[in-house]
């Protein structure tokens, strides 16, 4: 379960995004992403420090004693911005240390997904995300590489590093190295598909993956997320992959409502209807 669908947890959190927002309002893309990185460090060190998350997330403190304890440890470290916006965090009401560490990581996420959107870059970041989860999952040695969970967090982030350097817009290769790091405590794909859906919703857009066992044109995909979009009443970002397995028709999934329309469903239900 997500842990922004806690009350309170989504209150503490809620309270830290409005001072994002105030903050990154007067700041530029560099000021923006040098925040979310140093979030995303101290989300690090949060997963490495059990101890310190409990006292960062323990209710017999008052906020304010959280505040400073989280100030005290940061100063000089970071910046100025980045303490701030990270008191504000844990001086909230949070349901336990791991809560908290997906707070601070998914503060982390929506500053750097801000400094995409500032940039101009938020559509590249979203799709740069899904394609890099094609990729993986196509290439089983590569996929358990980057999801192997007994390895190192740091060998696997240098791998990815090694793999999109140059390639990829620096927000994605950031939340792919949150990715490998298990965003949220999600395993590495999971983690993939979610930051996807976070890219989008910063759009204020659903996504709906969709498989075909042959690509889409341009003018048939704008017809589906069209209709998609008529049927759910928002923008829908289309994110297309091609498996010839399915034989034709579509499978469309968009949050929990799943549409499957192929031909390799249909045949499954008639030889299942043929062996009764």
């Amino acid at each position: 379960m997500d842990a922004l669908s806690n009350n309170a947890n989504r209150q503490a959190y809620g309270a830290a995004t409005d001072k994002l927002a105030e903050s990154s309002a007067s700041a530029d893309v560099a000021a923006i992403t040098t925040v979310a990185e140093e979030i995303l460090a101290v989300a690090g060190l949060l997963r490495r420090e059990p101890r310190l998350r409990r006292a960062l997330a323990d209710p017999a403190r008052s906020g304010s004693s959280r505040t400073e304890l989280i100030s005290s440890i940061l100063s000089g470290k970071v910046s100025a911005a980045t303490i701030d916006l990270l008191g504000v965090l844990v001086s909230g009401h949070w349901s336990g240390p791991g809560a908290l560490l997906d707070g601070v990581e998914r503060l982390g996420v929506d500053a750097l997904l801000t400094a995409a959107d500032r940039g101009g870059d938020l559509a590249d970041v979203e799709d740069e995300l899904f394609r890099f989860s094609q990729i993986v999952s196509g290439d089983p040695r590569l996929a358990g590489a980057l999801g192997d969970s007994t390895a190192p967090v740091s060998a696997r982030s240098e791998l990815a590093a090694n793999l999109l350097a140059g390639k990829v817009k620096p927000a994605t290769l950031g939340l792919v190295q949150l990715a490998v790091a298990g965003f949220g405590g999600r395993g590495f794909d999971s983690s993939l598909t979610r930051l996807v859906e976070l890219a989008a919703a910063k759009r204020d857009r659903s996504v709906a993956y969709v498989t075909t066992a042959v690509a889409l044109t341009d003018a048939e995909e704008q017809r589906l997320a069209d209709r998609l979009a008529e049927l759910y009443g928002r923008n829908v970002s289309i994110k297309v992959d091609v498996d010839p397995r399915i034989i034709g028709g579509v499978r469309v999934k968009v949050g929990s409502d799943l549409y499957d329309g192929t031909v390799a469903r249909r045949l499954a239900e008639a030889k299942t209807a043929l062996s009764k």
